[in-house]
């Protein structure tokens, strides 16, 4: 290990220590007594990587810091603290196991772009809103954003793709445990991501990306709840989803669209009009639904006869030639170019993301994407 990288690997652990220490709200002086140090000095010095922590003293951290040695050696955990705002019904263990599954996910991205020189833009989005600003204020927005990216009348197929590459927003789509995850939005200096449960149905993976989107167009000015439920408790937080949920049917279902179909809809029966048209604007019929509703295109007695049985989706499993490939292409570009360059090995890589070697390479190849001939070389001899 070169000079550089030993001073590296030092900072890296005086870091995490650091996080650890304030996460249990210790100062350095109960860290040092608890560790059997002098003065707090050494803490200090730790911390600020000046000085070498030894092997009995990183066994005495795991304990005091209550950490697993992971914790203090993986190069693929973000020092930095990751905002995390989920829509979910989960168990908190279950939640909070998952959680760190997905920073190691965002944290390998992360460092593994420093290593290959593709450093995020500094300069984030956002949209002007505030708790004050109206619903009608969050559907101009909305409406703003489908005009500037050319997303023209149906732009729920087409938002994914153009929010990362309009914004260079991470977007993974994973297994999340069932229905109880269906997303999130996440937040760190210089970087956003959103993570989607590739196995829910079509329109309502795409109502949630567009919810997590507003989430981090609104991250200072509106931060979320870290658990965003479908009924938040305390005016504020209701305001925030309230919000939330009429920007993403905005751009979702531009006005003017849903508009001229409501007027051409004619004598069909308004149950079927709404699975139809929900289809064809990728959206669930519930989505739809409430999208009539905000534009005032039905009245209060329409609404209250279409509801309960009327919305039940005709599909309630994921057709699976419409389930997302795990991740993104980007997110495997990444990992592709860095087993390349020798920055992961194969293994890891394939630890990192809860698949087997061979599953890594079949997810790789949907994508198209390829390993350098060495390593596939590598990589054969291996398997053989």
């Amino acid at each position: 290990m070169t000079t550089a990288r030993k001073k590296d690997f030092n900072r890296t652990v005086g870091e995490r220590i650091r996080i650890g220490r304030e996460a249990l709200g210790l100062n350095q002086k109960q860290l040092s007594d608890s560790l059997g140090f002098k003065d707090r000095q050494t803490i200090s010095a730790i911390e600020n990587g000046q000085r070498k922590v030894s092997s009995a003293e990183l066994l005495s951290l795991i304990t005091v810091l209550k950490k697993d040695l992971e914790y203090f050696t993986d190069p693929f955990r973000l020092d930095t603290k990751i905002l995390f705002s989920w829509r979910a019904q989960a168990a908190p263990e279950d939640l909070y196991a998952f959680e760190e599954r997905a920073k190691s996910w965002i944290a390998a991205y992360c460092v593994l772009g420093e290593e290959l020189g593709e450093i995020s833009s500094p300069l984030q989005s956002r949209l002007g809103l505030t708790f004050k600003s109206s619903f009608e204020d969050a559907w101009d927005a909305a409406e703003r954003l489908i005009e500037t990216w050319g997303l023209g009348s149906r732009p729920a197929p087409e938002l994914a793709q153009v929010v990362e590459n309009q914004l260079g927003i991470l977007i993974l789509n994973v297994e999340m445990g069932g229905a109880s995850i269906s997303g999130a939005a996440c937040h760190i200096p210089e970087f956003n991501a959103i993570l989607v449960n590739r196995r829910e149905r079509e329109g309502r993976r795409r109502f949630d990306f567009a919810h997590e989107l507003f989430h981090l167009l609104t991250w200072q000015t509106m931060p979320p709840e870290y658990i965003d439920t479908e009924q938040p408790s305390g005016s504020k937080a209701k305001r925030i989803e309230r919000l939330a949920d009429n920007f993403a049917g905005a751009i979702l279902m531009p006005r003017a669209a849903i508009e001229e179909c409501w007027n051409q809809r004619g004598g069909v029966e308004i149950h079927e009009w709404i699975h139809r048209t929900a289809d064809d604007f990728g959206v669930t019929e519930l989505a739809l639904f409430n999208r009539l509703r905000a534009l005032t295109l039905l009245s209060s007695a329409e609404a209250a006869r279409i509801g309960g049985d009327g919305l039940t989706p005709k599909r309630r499993i994921p057709n699976e030639q419409n389930i997302p490939v795990l991740f993104s292409k980007r997110f495997m570009q990444r990992i592709v170019k860095a087993l390349d360059k020798g920055l992961i090995s194969e293994r890891r890589a394939a630890k990192l993301l809860d698949l087997s070697p061979e599953e890594m390479w079949q997810v790789m190849g949907t994508y198209g994407l390829q390993p350098a001939d060495d390593l596939m070389s590598t990589n054969d001899a291996e398997t053989q």
